[in-house]
């Protein structure tokens, strides 16, 4: 009898481990779609600078090329 006692109790700990091993998951989870937001947002952001310094550039590489 104490046998089952020892697979409930078993059991028991094996599902609070997974419980506490699924919230560390979705802890990490949420903290990397953070650092994915922070990193598209700089993406974007040097995407926009790249354009703003090319501009200038593609426009006097026009000129250059026309008679």
């Amino acid at each position: 009898m104490w046998w089952l006692y020892l697979y409930v109790g078993l059991a028991t700990a094996g599902i609070l481990v997974l419980g506490v091993l699924g919230i560390r998951v979705y802890a990490e989870v949420v903290g990397l779609a953070r650092q994915v937001g922070r990193s598209s947002a700089d993406l974007t952001r040097a995407a926009d600078e790249l354009q703003r310094a090319a501009d200038p550039l593609a426009r006097d590489a026009g000129e250059l090329s026309r008679p």
